[in-house]
């Protein structure tokens, strides 16, 4: 059971504090916190469950914004990292956003959404759509309202019918003149490309995300052509487990509106759909550097929205790059950033230049990583392809509809 969570900034100020049980978290614990995580800047951020001396700390790292909970008793760990990236996930979308400026800004909504999902230190309404009913999100009317009114709630005096029913995260009088349904397959591939240019480690994270507007209480199934190249999994509740486990294929009541239905991952993949070659020559106090960036495996739709950054290492006084395509920008903490864009067809991108070395420094020791950016609509990298999506219990005909998008998430090129 969770007794307390905790939003802090990056500065360590706690933003907001909502206890859960009875027994009274006190603040100091954050002291605590912040105190290990400055002394471990590169590990303690990455630890999902801490032990202090009183409690058990769950934290989730988003945007600049560490979600922290703490339990007094052994709890499971999964269910309260879980918890946590719902809420992150329920308030960007509530509120447009997540940043420090946006929580100050709404934490009455932010508060009255905590009253909601978790009950005691246990979860209870985690649907996004389900806490629309209960809690108007922000807009312009009812900021109006509040400063003319006086009263800044905006829970609902009415539950959700959905609270009732056997299907929590959708409510069964939904009705719609025209029925469709939308799937997108959104992936993100993760590489790392060693200074020899050999491709280390390259997988997909992909999200199924759905867009349903379906009138009554339609059931579907979802099927893929090659489920087997998935390697792991996490399903929407809606999800009914023992179909996929016997034939691989989804079988769901949805919730109504935007949701993301499905999380997976595949590994081991052999191919990047670009390259970026940089090379470094360095001696007399200067380095020359020169970067390739072009297509390596035609995905057959176009790739655009390319960016290639580093940071200039700190031993760089200054430094003179151009491009024959796209912009280059060096900011003032010494991050380059290339803007591509789209990659025209009859040349390769490159940029070259002059870096310029510290006094007492003849060569070049420490090397840059290039972060590498890029997106492709139509296309599924992973391979991943959807069969059929059926609707079986509602007899009349709906629209729908498929894409696919793929873009860079940690793509790494070592120099």
């Amino acid at each position: 059971m969770l007794q307390c969570i905790f939003l802090l900034s990056d500065s360590g100020e706690v933003m907001l504090e909502k206890q859960l049980s009875g027994h009274r978290v006190d603040r100091s614990i954050c002291a605590w916190f912040w105190d290990q995580a400055i002394s471990q800047p590169g590990s303690f951020k990455q630890q999902p469950v801490i032990a202090s001396p009183t409690h058990y700390l769950f934290q989730v790292f988003r945007e600049g914004i560490t979600f922290l909970a703490c339990a007094q008793v052994e709890m499971p760990p999964l269910m309260a990292t879980e918890f946590l990236c719902r809420v992150a996930d329920v308030l960007s979308e509530y509120l447009g956003g997540l940043n420090e400026d946006l929580i100050k800004d709404n934490f009455v909504i932010v508060y009255e959404l905590l009253d909601e999902m978790i009950d005691n230190g246990f979860p209870l309404t985690t649907e996004p759509n389900i806490l629309r009913e209960m809690i108007a999100p922000p807009n312009i009317v009812s900021k109006v309202l509040s400063v003319v009114t006086g009263s800044s709630s905006n829970v609902s005096d009415t539950l959700p019918g959905a609270t009732a029913s056997l299907v929590p995260w959708r409510t069964a009088d939904t009705k719609y003149a025209s029925n469709e349904i939308y799937v997108d397959l959104v992936e993100e591939m993760d590489a790392t490309i060693n200074r020899d240019g050999v491709l280390v480690k390259c997988e997909i994270n992909g999200e199924v995300q759905v867009n349903s507007h379906i009138t009554g209480l339609p059931d579907l199934t979802l099927s893929f052509s090659n489920p087997s190249i998935l390697d792991d999994v996490r399903f929407h509740p809606c999800v009914r487990y023992r179909p996929w486990e016997s034939h691989q294929f989804l079988s769901f009541v949805p919730p109504d509106g935007q949701f993301k239905l499905m999380n997976y991952r595949v590994r081991k993949l052999k191919n990047t759909p670009i390259y970026v070659k940089p090379q470094l020559t360095s001696d007399g106090g200067t380095c020359r550097l020169s970067v390739l960036v072009g297509t390596r495996n035609d995905p057959g739709k176009t790739i655009d929205s390319v960016t290639v950054q580093f940071q200039l290492p700190s031993c760089i006084l200054s430094a003179d790059l151009t491009s024959n395509y796209g912009i280059v920008n060096i900011l003032s903490d010494k991050t380059c950033s290339w803007s591509i864009g789209r990659i025209p067809k009859d040349k390769a991108p490159s940029m070259s230049g002059t870096l310029v070395l510290e006094t007492g420094l003849e060569r070049l020791h420490v090397f840059p990583t290039f972060q590498v950016g890029f997106r492709i609509m139509g296309v599924a990298l992973s391979g991943l392809q959807i069969d059929k999506l059926d609707l079986k219990t509602v007899p009349y005909r709906f629209y729908k509809g498929f894409r696919a998008l793929t873009r860079a998430g940690e793509f790494e090129v070592r120099s």
